[in-house]
């Protein structure tokens, strides 16, 4: 009976731990990339794009991946199905101002439903393009119990390093006044 009673101690103990975690998450990543605003827009707009930067395509070369809705811009939709590293969901671009910024819905089916709203920043300087990739969502407790153990912002801001540094790759190597693939 007391080991029933301690251990019900400790559950409850780290139940209020996990329910006084923060309820929202943000984890944010900046880059400066020699190239236009439009080229950098170009990249991030036309989800077909993706492929040569997506930071999770990598982790998962024979995931499953569908386009839907517009070819780019908003209603732009696309969808994919991988191994347990990347899961499976649905990125719809929801804004789209040209050169400025990038607004996608991000639906989480597995292995943990959630959904978070990403958004990408373009902003000229000197000569370079700054771009913010930036993610926000609410934590579910479950997700706040994850959390104890896996840092959010270290996880997924290590992808988004990734991603943007492969973005910078790809943009910088197009020759000037070439589409930038």
């Amino acid at each position: 009976m007391r080991m029933l009673v301690v251990l019900l101690v400790v559950v409850s103990g780290l139940a209020v731990v996990v329910a006084r975690r923060p309820a929202e998450f943000r984890v944010e990543r900046t880059t400066v990339i020699a190239a236009p605003p439009a080229a950098v827009f170009a990249q991030v707009n036309d989800f077909h794009r993706w492929q040569a930067w997506n930071p999770w395509g990598k982790m998962d070369p024979s995931m499953t991946q569908r386009f839907e809705g517009s070819a780019a811009g908003a209603g732009a939709v696309y969808t994919w199905s991988g191994n347990r590293q990347v899961g499976e969901g649905r990125m719809t671009i929801v804004d789209s101002r040209p050169d400025e910024l990038i607004r996608i819905r991000l639906e989480f089916l597995k292995p943990l439903p959630g959904e978070s709203v990403a958004e990408f920043t373009f902003a000229p300087q000197n000569g370079s393009t700054l771009v913010t990739w930036r993610m926000a969502g609410t934590n579910s407790f479950l997700a706040k119990a994850i959390h104890l153990a896996i840092n959010m912002d270290r996880m997924i801001g290590g992808q988004f390093d990734r991603g943007l540094a492969d973005m910078k790759a790809v943009v910088e190597a197009a020759p000037p006044g070439e589409p930038r693939s």
